[in-house]
């Protein structure tokens, strides 16, 4: 946690003033109220006004510590024997347009994200903002039952982007809400238009990884095998070494890969 508050820096109080400042005149806020979350985010300082407009402030450092965190993916990816495919945007502006075009694109082909507003440069700082939504919970923050009833839901919802061009990049529990019993996706990453198959099987690889320990390996692998094939999910199996060495996925890679293999024998 020391780590992510020092890599993610502080911005300061005034500049921040001055983000809830703009934003609120632009929706006709006087006096809005303003609630900082405590997220465990070194990409961005997140906050939410008057509990209707999710504001995400990007900074120079942040954007630097999203190139690292790109560069760092790649070779991950190199590993599993593939070329690199995710990309970095150069400025916080950069990062926070394109937060709002991929959330975009995930509602134009039907998925569940919150509204996108707009993406704004202020006194050099990136700044997104969405809609709120209230009362959501996580993938992992429910029961182990509602788990396993919405996990072929989550991979039909990662075919469907696969299908029309588009792959997360990011994809792990806290990245899917749940909201009166439905799936919305935040946080997708940029993705190279060259790696874009890999890019789909890494993303099947992260959905298994992030179900795993919610539901353990068979379940998991069942809830795959009802939006992919055998040949598909072997492909996403070459992945699951990399992804098990982020320290942001915790999953038995062994249980899987043993799933996996019964699936194709």
């Amino acid at each position: 946690m020391e780590v992510r508050r020092f890599l993610r820096g502080r911005i300061d109080d005034d500049r921040l003033d001055r983000v809830v400042d703009e934003v609120a005149a632009r929706y006709g806020r006087e006096e809005p109220s303003v609630r900082y979350l405590d997220a465990d985010n070194w990409l961005s300082t997140p906050l939410v006004l008057d509990e209707d407009l999710f504001v995400k402030v990007i900074s120079k450092q942040n954007s630097l510590v999203h190139a690292l965190i790109t560069t760092g993916r790649n070779l991950g990816v190199f590993s599993a024997g593939t070329e690199g495919f995710f990309e970095h945007f150069g400025t916080p502006y950069g990062m926070a347009k394109h937060e709002l075009e991929a959330t975009e694109r995930i509602r134009d082909i039907g998925l569940n994200a919150p509204e996108p507003l707009e993406a704004l440069d202020i006194d050099g700082l990136g700044v997104v903002v969405l809609e709120y939504l209230p009362e959501f919970r996580a993938l992992d923050q429910l029961d182990r039952e509602t788990e396993r009833e919405l996990a072929p839901e989550l991979f039909a919802s990662l075919r469907t982007m696969h299908d029309h061009g588009l792959a997360h990049g990011d994809l792990r529990a806290e990245n899917v809400l749940i909201l009166d019993g439905d799936l919305y996706f935040i946080d997708a990453t940029n993705v190279g238009a060259a790696g874009r198959d890999d890019a789909r099987s890494y993303d099947v690889a992260c959905g298994l990884a992030a179900l795993e320990p919610l539901i353990g390996a068979p379940d998991t692998v069942d809830a795959a095998a009802t939006a992919y094939t055998t040949a598909e999910l072997l492909a996403a199996r070459e992945f699951l070494d990399f992804v098990s060495i982020r320290p942001d996925h915790g999953f038995d890679a062994a249980a899987l890969k043993g799933e996996l293999e019964k699936r194709a024998a």
